[in-house]
């Protein structure tokens, strides 16, 4: 029986730092010793951090996203086109495209994807008030920015089938060749999307 490297609290902090998402056993018991090493500068404010953002973070009751106030300040900024909405699968998604700075409108966090796998079917996903805010008739165009994978193009299908009978404009994000790549990189399903998605010059 190997005996253990370090005490239980130093194991505990591995094992939570091992949930994070890219964080392996490895990864995390680096980022422990990193964090145990540098005790006043990193590992109190962060704990701080951590209890103060448990404490205060709330999920923004009419889009989903994460802020310390509800309403949060993207559905609070009367600045934005209250007009236009952009439905994301995931908060991480918001977050993409408010650094992009491309969006002037509101969002709508789905919470996922629709996944038979996963056994997420519809009552899983932050529906309802979607068609509510649909309903209200503010909203003229719903911007469908889900991700381009086999559950992101069958969610976008049914929220199209959901909203498009009230009476507004459905469109969705173009997927294509990224900007600054290169076609022999690509792989076939870009490729065509691309194609599909082409436009006059």
């Amino acid at each position: 029986m190997v005996a253990p490297l370090a005490g239980p609290e130093i194991e505990r902090l591995v094992q939570l730092l091992s949930k994070l998402p890219g964080l392996g056993p490895r990864s995390a018991r680096r980022a422990a010793l990193a964090l145990l090493k540098r005790k006043e500068t990193l590992l109190e404010p962060l704990a701080a951090a951590l209890q103060e953002a448990a404490r205060t973070i709330k999920t923004c009751s009419t889009c989903g996203n994460l802020d310390s106030t509800d309403p949060c300040a993207v559905c609070a900024d009367p600045r934005r086109d209250s007009s236009l909405i952009c439905v994301v699968e995931d908060v991480a998604d918001l977050w993409a495209l408010e650094r992009a700075g491309v969006f002037r409108g509101r969002y709508h966090v789905l919470g996922g994807t629709l996944s038979a796998l996963d056994g997420r079917g519809p009552d899983q996903l932050n529906l309802g008030s979607l068609v509510e805010r649909v309903r209200k008739g503010e909203i003229k165009e719903v911007v469908l920015g889900l991700n381009a994978t086999v559950e992101g193009q069958t969610t976008a299908h049914y929220v199209t089938d959901l909203i498009a009978p009230l009476g507004l404009t459905v469109t969705r994000l173009a997927h294509g060749v990224p900007v600054g790549g290169e076609l022999d990189y690509l792989d076939e399903g870009t490729l065509a999307a691309a194609f599909a998605a082409r436009r006059a010059m």
